[in-house]
């Protein structure tokens, strides 16, 4: 097992080889066991990834992809075991790090650096004024807070939340914070899923995906729009296989070509191995943001093709008429705006040909059962909702909502996004939850709207914020404008993070700041009940148990429900001014950690150095006792998660017989009306048609559109490695892919060191220092990796309704940064 590296990125390495035309394989393999066997050791690698997705083992911290009842010996794909090595690896952050190195040393390193360092072991403090973080116990870090949380109004806090939270954990949460005063909950899924969500609850009236697992593999056709599941959501891949074999035919839709729709070589199985499989029929190279004109453009069609006495496969009209009649509003007000659309604007919002266009319509027709498949591709444009509104209009038509092997899939990205909105973390909950949730816990929850994480960051930056919290996650690389939001973090009086690895928003402070270790999906949370187990939420709306086996990282690592508990049951007290019999060693202070961080004695849940109401420590601050706050036993909770369960049975709908349903293999499916029973919690209780203006960006000449995008080595914010081996970069990150004849319009060549320059509203960011990387992207657009170019992304720029930063319509402009970089490798990989 290697250490951890001293250094981080050297882009001076960087090499560019011949993209991929294939994924997976046993290249896959190896890349994957080679980073397991690097952070865990073998035995260890054997131990947790052959528990990965089991049914008795624990969800992968992944991707939000949903398992098959029946599962595969190695139920992960090449990025899951990614994310399980880093979770799961043996290097440790001790405080003697902190020692070694100061805040500043620790903002110059790169996120590759900081991500490789380890778990972090002990709970730390950044003092006013100092320049290391220093340990902390965890009686005095919930004194902290509290300290801070009452020093300013309920409002002037902000709590957001990561997607990979469990739903105990997030439920609680939610409870505390609104117990606080506050609706302040802004997540992850302001970033990225939030136009799904606002489209399909306004089209009909859910805003989740409509579609099982078994409906991927039994549909006619899967037109995969914005998404690059290669990477992002590898054991989709094995979805679309199966599909493949049982018959569909499969679109996909990308201004770039990706290796993981274009041919798949499944690594479980022999054939896979040998042979492969190409998985897309058809390669629509759209221009970004041109899908909503496609699809605008593809009811056109629709509606034509009825109006000739054509028919859709299997019945006697295109349409489906029963469908529209008795289930759907807004039907001829959309066919009207769709029937007056101009081809000459599809085709220059698209880039597409007619003939292409045409193709894909053939293809609804001959299609019986459709199902449509989108990512962030097509969530993070200013007219993403509306985008969305008009794919459901598609489906409508021929009434590919709550039909087998049809429907809507948008595809979550992190394994448990989902649940946490479920859970309630919402800055906009309706009324009927905070009814719940008031009923469950007698008190009164504010419903006055919070802040999304747009407005978190202008309530930061605009002085109107105090405190920030943030479960889990990696806040100031995952936002847009880097610098004006890290600028808006440092003015916060205190900033906590808790989590399960070193990022750089340990490193972007408040006056004060505090880390928080807390417990991964691998590890065993143990609590004064037992081992617990937790649970989560697929993209598909499951419900199913996780259970970590390896011990902790240290003792004085914490559960996140251990952490709410405890912090709310401070939060609560009447504990001003009190003093009680002697704290222990760890609450004053007096304890040594052992130079790696591990200690001797409890493990998971059960830290010694937290206060708890029946132990002999007082808690040497604390705040004021809040009168409305809601009535829970929050150290009952602590230690029984089946408590908590009870608790979110009765207050979320469909977790009826919660605590049996989980025993049952793969879990259970939440309700969903349009799937379930074809009705819709709209208003006027039917399926909404819209018509919806065309929108698409508009670029200036001598400009582009730039998307931002993972690396193969990279899950969210996490850079595994420094590859990406599918678009053939290798050994560095700050590359820009640009059609060959775009470079050459911009007097730039392969190879060359540009500067990228965002332009919106008047105003100027610059991302410098990126090798121009000549791809076969679409014309007009441009790619390249977060989180190096989310300082191009504005605040300000964000999409309508939903309010998601719009990262996938960035214009730039690009210009040589004034030195040659040289030429850069060329040819094929092995």
């Amino acid at each position: 097992m290697a250490k951890a590296p001293t250094t981080g990125i050297d882009e001076t390495q960087l090499r560019v080889r011949e993209p991929k035309e294939t994924s997976a394989g046993l290249p896959g393999i190896t890349h994957a066991i080679g980073m397991a066997l690097d952070q865990m050791g073998p035995v260890r690698s054997a131990q947790t990834l052959l528990r990965v997705n089991q049914t008795d083992g624990f969800d992968c911290p992944g991707c939000a992809w949903p398992e098959k009842k029946e599962r595969h010996a190695a139920e992960f794909c090449e990025n899951g075991a990614k994310a399980v090595a880093e979770e799961a690896t043996r290097r440790r952050i001790p405080p003697t790090f902190f020692v070694e190195h100061s805040v500043a040393d620790l903002r110059r390193k790169d996120d590759y650096w900081l991500g490789q360092q380890g778990r972090l072991a002990h709970p730390m403090i950044l003092d006013a004024g100092g320049t290391h973080y220093r340990p902390v116990s965890w009686d005095d870090a919930f004194g902290v807070i509290v300290e801070e949380l009452n020093a300013c109004e309920p409002d002037e806090a902000i709590f957001y939340t990561s997607g990979r939270t469990s739903n105990e954990a997030a439920f609680l949460y939610q409870l505390m914070v609104r117990g606080y005063g506050t609706n302040n909950l802004p997540d992850c899924s302001n970033m990225c899923h939030e136009s799904s969500g606002s489209a399909l609850g306004e089209t009909i009236g859910i805003g989740k995906g409509s579609v099982s697992l078994a409906d991927v593999e039994r549909a006619s056709l899967l037109i995969i729009a914005g998404q690059n599941p290669g990477t992002n959501h590898p054991r989709m891949l094995s979805s679309l296989e199966r599909a493949k074999r049982n018959g569909a035919i499969i679109v996909a839709v990308n201004p770039l070509p990706e290796a993981g729709l274009l041919g798949f070589h499944n690594p479980q199985t022999a054939l896979g191995l040998t042979k492969g499989i190409e998985l897309a029929d058809d390669f629509l190279q759209i221009r970004l943001g041109g899908d909503q004109a496609l699809f605008q453009a593809l009811g056109k069609l629709l509606l034509e093709a009825e109006a000739a006495g054509l028919a859709t496969a299997g019945r006697d009209s295109v349409l489906d008429h029963d469908f529209l009649r008795t289930s759907v509003r807004g039907f001829e007000e959309y066919a009207a705006h769709v029937g007056a659309l101009e081809w000459a604007e599809v085709e220059t919002a698209t880039g597409l040909a007619r003939a292409q266009i045409d193709g894909l319509a053939r293809r609804l027709l001959d299609s019986p059962a459709t199902v449509v498949c989108w990512a962030m591709g097509l969530t993070q444009h200013r007219h993403s909702v509306a985008m969305l509104r008009d794919i459901v209009n598609v489906l409508l038509l021929q009434g590919n909502i709550g039909r087998p092997g049809a429907g809507v899939c948008p595809v979550r990205g992190h394994s448990n996004v989902q649940g946490d909105r479920t859970m309630g973390i919402f800055e906009r909950m309706p009324a009927t939850f905070h009814d719940a949730l008031d009923r469950e816990f007698d008190f009164a929850s504010p419903r006055e709207p919070g802040t999304d994480t747009v407005a978190a960051i202008e309530a930061m930056r605009d002085d109107h914020a105090k405190v920030f919290m943030a479960m889990g996650g990696n806040f100031i690389r995952a936002t847009p404008d880097s610098i004006v939001t890290e600028a808006a973090m440092s003015r916060m009086r205190l900033t906590v993070q808790v989590s399960t690895k070193l990022n750089r928003s340990h490193t972007v402070t408040g006056r004060r700041a505090l880390i928080l270790p807390a417990l991964g999906r691998t590890d065993r949370d143990t609590q004064t009940g037992g081992d617990q187990r937790l649970t989560v939420e697929d993209s598909m709306g499951m419900v199913h148990a996780s259970r970590g086996r390896l011990g902790p990282p240290s003792r004085h690592v914490l559960s996140e429900v251990s952490i709410i508990c405890r912090l709310a049951q401070r939060l609560f007290a009447a504990t001003t001014g009190e003093t009680g019999a002697a704290r222990s060693p760890l609450a004053t202070g007096e304890h040594r950690s052992g130079v790696d961080g591990e200690a001797t004695g409890p493990v998971g849940g059960a830290a010694p150095d937290a206060w708890r109401p029946d132990s002999a420590a007082t808690p040497s601050t604390g705040g004021s006792a809040r009168p409305h706050a809601p009535r829970v036993d929050w150290a009952a909770l602590e230690g029984d998660y089946r408590l908590i369960r009870r608790h979110i049975e009765a207050v979320v709908p469909g977790f009826t017989e919660y605590e049996a349903r989980i025993d049952e293999p793969g879990g259970f499916a939440l309700p969903h009306p349009p799937r379930d029973s074809r009705t819709f919690s709209t208003p006027s209780g039917r399926a909404e048609m819209t018509a919806n203006r065309l929108d698409y960006p508009r670029v200036p000449p001598g400009r582009l559109i730039l998307q931002t995008i993972r690396s193969h080595d990279q899950f969210n914010t996490t850079i595994y490695g420094k590859d990406d081996r599918y678009r053939g970069v290798h050994g560095g990150r700050r590359v820009v892919f640009v059609h060959t004849d775009d470079l050459a319009a911009a007097g730039v060549s392969d190879g060359d060191l540009v500067d990228l320059i965002s332009e919106f509203e008047g105003v100027e960011r610059r991302a410098e220092a990126f090798r121009a990387v000549a791809y076969p992207t679409a014309r007009g657009c441009a790619a390249a990796y977060f989180p190096e170019t989310n300082v191009l992304v504005p605040l300000g720029s964000f999409a309508e309704t939903s309010r998601t930063p719009t990262s996938k319509s960035v214009i730039i402009r690009i210009e040589r940064a004034g030195r040659r970089a040289g030429q850069l490798e060329t040819g094929s990989t092995g």
